[in-house]
């Protein structure tokens, strides 16, 4: 059954929460419409290692579908991904500058923000002193 995917006023929190609704479902593969922005956050997924892998596919409606693979522990089946938070949302945007950027349990989550250099996590915008919007919290 293929499911028509709906026109959300927040596409980045459409995103988050299908990734969380498919974890806690214990699904293996999520697939989400497309955009630039969500493979960028696709890619920071994959290379902090919260996603088993991924794969961009153009549809024919040109928007494209991410689809991801999650990843669990071999033997306790936990799940990589424990929670996700949107921080900033249209309603209510989040900005930090680099000296305050959010450090998510303490070191052990990231903070995905979208900055002028480009979506980075919060370590890498530390490095590279830039702040931004913070999108969202994953631990």
């Amino acid at each position: 059954m293929k499911q028509k995917f709906k026109n959300t006023s927040d596409p980045i929190s459409d995103y988050l929460i299908r990734i969380k609704n498919a974890v806690a479902a214990g699904h293996r593969l999520v697939e989400i419409p497309a955009s630039n922005m969500k493979k960028e956050i696709t890619k920071i997924l994959f290379d902090q290692g919260y996603i088993l892998n991924y794969k961009f596919e153009e549809t024919e409606n040109k928007q494209g579908l991410i689809k991801i693979a999650l990843k669990y522990h071999p033997v306790t089946k936990v799940p990589a991904i424990r929670g996700v938070k949107r921080i900033s949302t249209p309603g209510l945007r989040k900005y930090s500058k680099s000296e305050n950027l959010p450090r998510v349990l303490n070191g052990l989550g990231i903070a995905i923000i979208s900055t002028p250099k480009g979506i980075m996590t919060d370590k890498e915008a530390r490095k590279q002193n830039v702040g931004g919007e913070v999108l969202c919290y994953i631990y």
